[in-house]
């Protein structure tokens, strides 16, 4: 587990950048967007590390790694994290641990027998946010290679003592 000493109230989300096999950098909007963020979650498929220090200058980053990540940077990330900030517990993964879609009950299985608020993914490259039995599953959708003609996106995750919500933004 991730442990931050304060409460972090927001929380700049991304995932499945793809840098540089699918694009070439970061949207600047992004950076305008999470300009205020206290924290950054990059759910995998980064492929190029640079990414995690060009958004380190905005906030911290927790990061993990994805299917595409080579394997250096997926043993020093690792597949799977808790981060706890105040009363609330975030489970950050990729999305292909649990196959093709991620499935909820299998992911919560695997952070029992915590009990996360929300849980940030990527993999899809398809943005959602949406409850499961109390918990938030929350994929911020690609900012760079979107799927089935949606624009890019990327989210961001608002807490309010042990409440989570999420917000979908599109760069466009």
């Amino acid at each position: 587990m991730i442990q931050y000493d304060r409460e972090i109230k927001e929380i700049g989300v991304i995932a499945d950048t793809h840098i540089p096999t699918r694009g070439s950098c970061i949207p600047p909007k992004v950076f305008d967007l999470f300009d205020r963020v206290e924290l950054i979650l990059h759910a995998g498929d980064l492929v190029d590390e640079k990414i995690i220090d060009e958004l380190q200058a905005l906030a911290p980053v927790e990061a993990v790694a994805g299917n595409m990540d080579s394997g250096e940077l997926a043993r020093r990330l690792g597949k799977l994290k808790l981060i706890k900030t105040g009363e609330v517990s975030i489970g950050l993964l990729h999305g292909d641990l649990t196959g093709r879609r991620v499935k909820p009950e299998q992911v919560l299985e695997m952070y029992a027998p915590d009990e996360p608020q929300a849980i940030v993914f990527g993999h899809l490259h398809d943005p959602v946010s949406q409850m499961h039995k109390g918990t938030l599953f929350f994929n911020p959708g690609s900012a760079i290679d979107p799927r089935r003609k949606q624009h890019p996106t990327c989210g961001k995750l608002t807490i309010e003592g042990s409440l989570v919500q999420g917000e979908i933004i599109e760069l466009i």
